[in-house]
C-alpha cells in the first residue's frame, strides 16, 4: 500500500470532480489498516469512487455528506447497497437519514487517523466542516469556498450565522491548515486559513457589510434542486432517480 501513499507519506488523500455540479468528492485513508473514507460522493459518479476503493485495496467505512445537498444527489445510498459495511454519515440536525449522526465534537475514526465534526451552519442549519487535524486540512462544504462561500437565500439559510461559522470554526483553524471546499467553478482545488482570512472578498469584511452583501446577490433558483433534496433527505436511497 505505500506506493499509493506518495513519497514519505503515511496517508491517501484523492480529490475527485463531478464535471456536472462542479462538486468536489474527497477519498481519505490509512493505507496500514485500509480503512477509508469518501466526503460528498455524487450519485451519478459511484462506479468511478468505488472502481479507486477498490483499486486502492481500501475498506470503505464511512460515506460522508457535509450538508443536504441542492445542486446533486448524494451517492451515499446507492454505495451503501453496493457496500453493505459501509456507513452513512450527516449531521443530526440536518433532519436527514443516515447511520450516523454526528454532533459538533463528533470524532470519525479511520484507521489510526479521525475527522472532527465542527458544526458550521448558515448556508444549510445541517452544514458542518470535517477536520482533519493530524494532515493539517479541514473539508468545509458549502460553508467556506475558495474566496467565497455558500448561498444563504434558501434551505434555512442565514447570512449572519454563516458568518459566525466561518470565524468561529474554520478561521481559528491554524493558518497552515489547508482548506478543501465541496465545489468550485474557477478551477482551483485548495485553499489555506491564511489565505482565506486575507484575500476572502465577503468574509473579510464586517458582519453587517457581509450580511448586506449575501441580502443582494439576486442568484438564480439552483437548477436540480427540486430533485436533489427529497433524494438527499432519505440519504439518496431510492429505486431510480427522481426525474
Amino acid at each position: 500500500m505505500s506506493d499509493f501513499t506518495g513519497k514519505g507519506k503515511d496517508y491517501i488523500f484523492r480529490q475527485l470532480l463531478d464535471y456536472k455540479s462542479f462538486t468536489y468528492t474527497y477519498l481519505l485513508a490509512d493505507p496500514v489498516s485500509k480503512e477509508a473514507v469518501l466526503i460528498d460522493p455524487v450519485y451519478e459518479l459511484v462506479e468511478r469512487d468505488l472502481n479507486l476503493v477498490k483499486a486502492l485495496g481500501l475498506d470503505l467505512k464511512f460515506a460522508i455528506n457535509t450538508h443536504v445537498h441542492a445542486d446533486h444527489i448524494t451517492g451515499t445510498g446507492d454505495i451503501k447497497k453496493r457496500v453493505p459495511s459501509c456507513k452513512s454519515v450527516i449531521t443530526e440536525v440536518s433532519g436527514a437519514s443516515a447511520d450516523v449522526k454526528t454532533k459538533d465534537g463528533t470524532k470519525l475514526e479511520f484507521g489510526k487517523f479521525s475527522l472532527e465534526v465542527a458544526r458550521t451552519p448558515g448556508h444549510t442549519n445541517g452544514c458542518c466542516t470535517y477536520v482533519w487535524r493530524e494532515k493539517g486540512m479541514a473539508f468545509t462544504g458549502d460553508t467556506l469556498l475558495i474566496r467565497g462561500c455558500g448561498r444563504t437565500d434558501f434551505q434555512e439559510g442565514d447570512a449572519a450565522t454563516l458568518y459566525e461559522s466561518v470565524h468561529t470554526k474554520i478561521f481559528t483553524l491554524p493558518p497552515d491548515f489547508s482548506l478543501y471546499p465541496a465545489h468550485d467553478y474557477t478551477g482551483q482545488t485548495v485553499t489555506t486559513v491564511a489565505e482565506e482570512k486575507a484575500f476572502n472578498p465577503r468574509l473579510t469584511k464586517s458582519k453587517e457589510a457581509f450580511v448586506e452583501i449575501m441580502g443582494n446577490l439576486n442568484l438564480p433558483y439552483p437548477k436540480q434542486i427540486d430533485r436533489a433534496l427529497p433524494a438527499n433527505l432519505v440519504c439518496g436511497v431510492f429505486d431510480e432517480p427522481p426525474k
